[in-house]
């Protein structure tokens, strides 16, 4: 299953070598993960990957042009892992609401390990993707980026996504917004049910987050 997901996944414009090429190119993923969930984006550095490596750092250099591309890089994987997710979710189910249902569940609750992509930790990925993945949208490239295809992939997640909601109701007017809303806002409140829990209601519910927002996309398209 990890070779058929692969022949999908990041734009090789975002890498100089594909990191999935080589047992270094996936420790440069495996443990850049791990260490800009532990220090930040900001204070992460190919210096600092590399020292946690015991690799030279212009050995990350074959790889990635800079830390901005490897962020690129990994959030484009995180999308790519999702809508494989959905895809699989969603196979030979011929109700749409059911259909939206799955595909919701899938991004909206708690991210959970896949044993299918064992150099990824989808977990720490997932904090990332809630904690930094907006640096990859709020720059003054992000137009020339956009048309190089960085961001395909989350707009294709989106499309299809979006294809779900008007197979449900065609009438309705604001598909793409709807979606890009509800994969943005669960990441905020990801990050609130983790440092601002008393702005988060119905603590008794398992997954909050996820009942939630698929009771604000079902009552929004059927009004």
């Amino acid at each position: 299953m990890e070779s058929l997901y692969i022949n999908i996944n990041v734009s090789d414009a975002l890498y100089l070598k594909n990191p999935e090429s080589s047992a270094l190119g996936k420790s440069i993923v495996t443990n850049s993960i791990i260490l800009i969930n532990e220090l930040g984006f900001e204070a992460f550095t190919f210096k600092k990957l590399g020292e946690k490596m015991t690799s030279p750092e212009s050995s990350i250099y074959r790889y990635f042009e800079n830390k901005h591309m490897l962020l690129l890089y990994l959030t484009c994987w995180y999308w790519n892992w999702l809508e494989y997710k959905i895809v699989f979710a969603t196979a030979n189910i011929e109700s749409a609401q059911v259909k939206l249902e799955k595909a919701l569940n899938v991004i909206t609750q708690r991210v959970t390990e896949d044993s299918n992509f064992t150099h990824v930790n989808e977990i720490l990925l997932n904090e990332i993707v809630i904690s930094e993945s907006i640096k990859t949208f709020y720059t003054k490239e992000v137009d020339d980026e956009n048309e190089k295809g960085f961001f395909k992939i989350y707009i294709k997640l989106i499309d299809r996504m979006s294809a779900m909601v008007l197979d449900i109701n065609p009438l309705y007017k604001f598909p793409h917004m709807l979606i890009s809303s509800v994969i943005e806002g669960v990441h905020q409140q990801r990050f609130f049910d983790k440092h601002f829990p008393v702005l988060i209601d119905d603590k008794k519910n398992e997954d909050v987050v996820s009942s939630f927002y698929n009771d604000l996309v079902f009552k929004t398209i059927h009004s």
